[in-house]
């Protein structure tokens, strides 16, 4: 190959040249002089070190091959020994075998593993990692038996990324871009691997059940995380050198400026998964140090259509619920931290109450789930277009229940309480510990707690803990004195029930499997009414709320221990007391 042929060395193949000089010296095989020399004419004449040394006779094959399956505790396999018509083909792309002189010689678990004469190449794996979503595990094999089995005669000097995704059903996906989407100003963002490897993190993540996608750029590295039964799990490492791309094509399909690199956007995109399955996801960057890092939020509408049976409150509390939203007015908040499904019960709340006769709007920031037969609207501050000022209009337009996404002011909670005493059902949220602390934020926002009595008529506090796999988890013993600390009663602990523990198993994440809810659902009593009319404290309502037969948020997911539907562990995680 001519030098005006030979594609151009990068700053990766020369360290990844130093490295294995450094290592081959280092083993004592090796001076120093030799190895510089041997460098210089390998990067001059475009060929790896190993070649560099065989072709010069400065090192034999099989020393090199000794030496650098010790340095790196690699395996060394004798070629000549392997039956080669029983490799398995089409594991790995066949130009990434011949641009990186690589033989696969199958699977392991997770990994491919992988005969080569130079395991310090770190580009190869993270090129085989990004193709094959695989790990590699290395063999060290000597050079003059690898030679022969590839053929090199016609070399491919591959500079993009290859993807070998094989999933037939994955081929039927496509975006569905909007007709006034922004023609791309880059050509670079249509690079055929790139839109495949989108496609197929966002089908794994559909598939997997996951909530959110970050994709997280480094100095050095690229990382792709999960978010799956609130937990980030990595799940890949592309080269980082796709982060342009994967940034550019992810803001085109979400009618995003993809010039502007510099502030925060916010997008949303559609994925048709088949012909009846169409997922949303709600899409925000963030520029960073290293790039722009991603947010993707999974919005699939059916999560809200799976029925107030499916969310896991006890009777007590579904009925509690569904006695508050069959009322002809009055508040019903929703608490929790960031995370905890509030969005998810409050449109499993507005599905049930979505009916032909009834007008039904929502102000959101941003609408999360698509529902048909209700009024959606996004909040823009930047607009004017406020949750108060939604709130002013939805009442000039004759609706009958009110959903608010946020209370985040004394405007917006004064409108919306005083819809609710006019005749309408309004539902809303707030970032509170519990219920009874809600009542009390609200004071602090300066509403006044005669508002309060006339207007609230339930309080949701909720939490979701992991649950646990019904295939693998397992009873076990705990010290009475540890379950009387975590909240048990005497009378709890009747040896008729055993808590159970997480253990692992192919199904499942570390033990555990989907979420379950755990609720705290408090109606304002006459005597809660009372407390707050008097600017009683939060105490005293969580005290009055017991009495009136109210679970506590930790009592709550007690009972869901005693279920075995999940580990004390993870209760005692969620909940605090």
């Amino acid at each position: 190959m001519s030098e005006t042929q030979a594609p151009p060395v990068s700053t990766a193949q020369t360290a990844a040249l130093a490295v294995l000089g450094r290592v081959l010296v280092t083993s004592g095989k090796l001076d120093n002089a030799t190895a510089q020399k041997a460098m210089k004419g390998a990067l001059g004449n475009r060929k790896s070190l190993i070649a560099e040394l065989v072709d010069s006779g400065a090192m034999s094959p099989l020393s090199i091959a000794q030496a650098v399956a010790q340095a790196f505790s690699a395996p060394l396999l004798d070629l000549a020994a392997v039956n080669l018509k029983t490799l398995p083909d089409k594991l790995l792309d066949e130009r990434i075998c011949k641009e990186y002189q690589l033989l696969v010689l199958g699977k392991r678990n997770h990994a491919l593993v992988i005969a080569t004469t130079d395991p310090s190449n770190q580009e190869a794996a993270e090129k085989i990692k990004f193709a094959t979503q695989r790990n590699v595990d290395w063999v060290v094999v000597e050079y003059d038996k690898l030679l022969p089995v590839l053929k090199t005669e016609d070399p491919v000097a591959a500079n993009t990324i290859i993807t070998n995704f094989a999933d037939s059903d994955f081929e039927e996906q496509e975006f569905i871009e909007e007709t006034d989407t922004p023609a791309p100003a880059e050509n670079e963002i249509d690079d055929s691997p790139v839109v495949r490897f989108l496609q197929k993190m966002l089908f794994d993540a559909v598939t997997m059940g996951a909530s959110d996608l970050h994709f997280e750029p480094y100095e050095f590295t690229y990382r792709v995380r999960f978010r799956v039964d609130g937990e980030l799990r990595e799940i890949a490492s592309p080269p980082p050198a796709i982060k342009e791309k994967l940034a550019s094509r992810i803001k085109v399909i979400s009618r995003m400026d993809i010039s502007e690199k510099r502030v925060p956007q916010d997008g949303r995109m559609k994925l048709k998964m088949s012909r009846e399955k169409t997922i949303d996801f709600r899409v925000s960057t963030l520029p960073t140090l290293f790039g722009e890092k991603i947010v993707i939020r999974i919005l699939d509408p059916s999560s809200a259509k799976l029925g107030i049976d499916a969310l896991g409150y006890e009777e007590a509390e579904k009925q509690r619920l569904l006695r508050a939203i069959a009322r002809p007015y009055g508040m019903i908040l929703v608490t929790g931290p960031t995370g905890s499904g509030k969005t998810v019960s409050l449109y499993t709340c507005l599905n049930l109450l979505n009916q032909p006769g009834v007008n039904i709007a929502t102000a959101e920031d941003p609408s999360e789930i698509n529902m048909p037969g209700v009024n959606q609207v996004n909040v823009n501050d930047k607009a004017g277009l406020t949750f108060a000022a939604a709130l002013k209009s939805f009442l000039r337009q004759d609706p009958d229940i009110i959903m608010v996404g946020e209370i985040r002011d004394l405007e917006t909670a004064d409108i919306a309480m005083k819809a609710a005493q006019t005749g309408h059902l309004v539902l809303s949220t707030l970032h509170t510990n519990d219920a009874p602390t809600t009542l009390t934020r609200m004071r602090n926002m300066g509403v006044q707690p005669f508002n309060i009595a006339a207007s609230v008529i339930l309080i949701t506090a909720q939490r979701l803990a992991r649950r646990l796999c019904v295939k693998c988890k397992e009873p076990f013993d705990l010290p009475n004195e540890t379950l009387l600390e975590s909240g048990f009663k005497e009378e709890d602990i009747d040896g008729s029930w055993k808590p159970y523990r997480p253990v692992g198993c192919s199904a499942c994440n570390n033990g555990y499997k989907g979420r379950v809810g755990i609720y705290q659902v408090m109606p304002i009593s006459d005597e809660i009414q009372t407390i707050i009319l008097r600017d009683g404290s939060a105490m005293e309502i969580a005290a009055q709320s017991e009495r009136d037969g109210v679970k506590s948020l930790r009592a709550s997911g007690l009972s869901k221990v005693k279920l075995g539907l999940t580990s004390l562990e993870e209760v005692l995680a969620v909940t605090n007391e």
